[in-house]
């Protein structure tokens, strides 16, 4: 054995890729940014969000609303006024988040009268 560890280390590196092997053996280029795959990780997160809803009710759709709503006010104050969400103008997702917030505030309340009140 002739050969350094160095030596060696520089020629598999030098080599082709385990993953290449993979494929039949030819090496694949690289996918382009726009040939990968869709990553549906906002499905992922709206699901989520629907079964933290489901389980805590109206308080998880205020504490949301409310997250949302002081997170787009700092936002909007530094400059922000074009949003990625799907309504564009950062006083829209306001007036949204705060709607879906007395939306909450509301459920809460029908909520604890139904508990305090028995039919």
């Amino acid at each position: 054995m002739s050969e350094t560890p160095e030596a060696a280390a520089s020629r598999i590196a030098q080599g082709p890729r385990p993953s290449d092997f993979i494929a039949g053996g030819t090496p694949q280029p690289p996918l382009a940014e726009d040939a990968k795959p869709f990553d549906p990780l906002r499905l992922c997160i709206f699901a989520t969000i629907s079964l933290l809803g489901w389980l805590f009710g109206p308080l998880a759709v205020v504490v949301f609303a409310g997250v949302g709503f002081a997170g787009y006010w700092k936002a909007r104050q530094a400059g922000l006024t074009r949003s990625r969400c799907y309504l564009r103008d950062t006083r829209l997702v306001l007036a949204y988040l705060a709607a879906l917030a007395a939306a909450g505030v509301w459920g809460l309340v029908v909520l604890v009268q139904r508990w305090l009140i028995p039919s």
